[in-house]
């Protein structure tokens, strides 16, 4: 299987790589418990997946999963706020080496790329997570937590008129959509690596110059 979680980043002038495996995390039983839930959401979906089937996709007792979560909702939403804090985590390696706010931003979408395409199911459930009515149960500290980095290059690009002075949640809502979007294309579409890499190069390009 091709190993997706290359992260290519600018060092002393040229691409450097590194990988951040989010799967290695899953070490205890809650964790157990929020992978198989993670695995079965994305295949059968939220209401297709009572709590019995969590549990003995993670071989534990049901009582277990309800030791750690009250509900299923509480599982789902606890699960989309893990997944996204970790990934916030892989995503910032290599931020440091960038000095201006294209590069940065360049830095983290092709982090962000690379990490969806080797760790699709997590993916998939960030996707099917925003549009449903779970969102909504996230609070607004949680959502700017996941999102600050991305908040704060958006606001220094603004204020020094490298991105254009709209607000900073539709510019985010955007580069969402975009990442979005491209990942859908790379995913539905049979390419070679080489291709992959010069469609998430080229569609940064595309953001870039919607954005700025």
């Amino acid at each position: 299987m091709t190993d997706w979680s290359i992260y290519f980043f600018a060092e002393k002038g040229r691409w450097r790589k590194e990988t951040c495996s989010y799967q290695k995390l899953y070490m205890d039983k809650q964790k157990e418990l929020l992978a198989a839930a993670m695995k079965l959401f994305v295949e059968f979906g939220f209401h297709g997946t009572p709590t019995s089937k969590i549990a003995k996709e993670a071989g534990v007792a049901n009582g277990t999963l309800f030791h750690y979560y009250k509900t299923k909702d509480d599982l789902i939403v606890a699960l989309y706020v893990d997944i996204k804090m970790r990934m916030a985590g892989c995503l910032m390696t290599g931020l440091e080496n960038e000095s201006s706010i294209k590069g940065k931003m360049k830095s983290l979408y092709l982090s962000t790329m690379y990490w969806a395409m080797d760790n699709q199911y997590e993916f998939r459930f960030i996707q099917q997570f925003h549009s449903s009515p779970f969102l909504s149960k996230v609070t607004p500290e949680e959502i700017k937590d996941q999102a600050t980095a991305h908040l704060r290059m958006i606001e220094d690009g603004i204020a020094q008129k490298i991105i254009k002075p709209l607000p900073v949640d539709f510019i985010y809502t955007l580069i969402m959509s975009h990442v979005f979007g491209v990942y859908q294309y790379l995913t539905t579409n049979e390419m070679d690596a080489e291709k992959r890499k010069a469609v998430i190069e080229e569609t940064f390009e595309m953001l870039w110059n919607m954005i700025s």
